[in-house]
């Protein structure tokens, strides 16, 4: 673990140059570029906040939120920024070795490196949504807050939580084409389940079906997010869920490192 760790250091530069590449390259040779990258996600925002806030609950925003003091829209903004990184990074990661096959299989290459620069690469899209949340948030009238630095310790989670997933799903992708159509479903399914539209106090009545929802690792940084924009809360006041969510990580990771080395040596041959 400890030589991984030095491997990776060492590789830093490398891990950062083809992060920037990655996404320049994205959207190489379209007229707007780059742009496209932050098109998508505003639009969804400001269509889920339509829909949601002005048709189906115009009435009844209140039930949405759940008590929660914030208005509609920078509630939802503040689930769907985590949620958009970990949509990218989840699909970019599962894909990475596919993509860059003709680095892995180069005998020099460390392509343990590949999907940190998938998930680098996801990031810059998520920085400036952060900065983008940040700023309706202040233009709503709240002031800048000590509990928002805690929005660097939930991007940090939501980080690690990707990239142990992507350990095992890239190198199982290699031979297993059809797992990113799975992906893709889970996907669907978990913004709904983790809940991002949706407060988790609605189902206060239905106790088991809350501890479910709760069981979501995604639902930890998700709420944690919100938890540092409106409810002055620090994440170590959610001590078990804090616990649970980073070894839940530890685990996944523990096992995608396993698949991940135990497969590498047939990536060549199918690539």
């Amino acid at each position: 673990m400890r030589n991984s760790l030095v491997g990776l250091w060492q590789s830093r530069q490398l891990i950062w140059k083809l992060a920037k590449n990655d996404f320049k390259n994205r959207f190489a040779g379209s007229y707007l570029g780059r742009l496209w990258a932050f098109a998508q996600p505003v639009v969804t925002v400001l269509l889920y906040w339509f829909v949601f806030g002005h048709i189906m609950m115009a009435d009844k925003k209140e039930l949405l939120t759940a008590g929660a003091e914030a208005p509609y829209v920078l509630w939802l903004t503040a689930g769907l920024v985590p949620w958009f990184y970990f949509s990218e990074a989840v699909s970019n990661g599962t894909t990475s070795l596919l993509e860059y096959s003709y680095l892995v299989k180069k005998v020099v290459f460390q392509i343990r490196i590949i999907p940190i620069v998938k998930l680098i690469a996801a990031s810059f899209t998520h920085l400036f949504f952060v900065m983008f949340m940040l700023l309706l948030y202040f233009a709503y009238g709240y002031r800048p807050d000590i509990y928002l630095l805690q929005l660097i310790y939930y991007s940090f989670c939501l980080f690690a939580f990707v990239l142990a997933l992507s350990y095992t799903t890239c190198a199982i992708a290699v031979f297993f084409r059809d797992l990113m159509q799975i992906v893709n479903i889970f996907l669907q399914v978990g913004m709904w389940a983790t809940p991002i539209l949706w407060n988790i106090s609605l189902l206060d009545g239905e106790p088991l079906l809350q501890g479910i929802i709760r069981c979501n690792p995604l639902f930890y940084v998700v709420n944690g997010y919100r938890n540092a924009m409106f409810a002055d809360r620090w994440f170590w006041q959610d001590g078990a869920m804090t616990v649970y969510f980073w070894a839940v990580t530890a685990v996944l990771m523990g096992i995608g490192t396993v698949i991940f080395r135990r497969l590498r040596v047939h990536f060549a041959d199918v690539l």
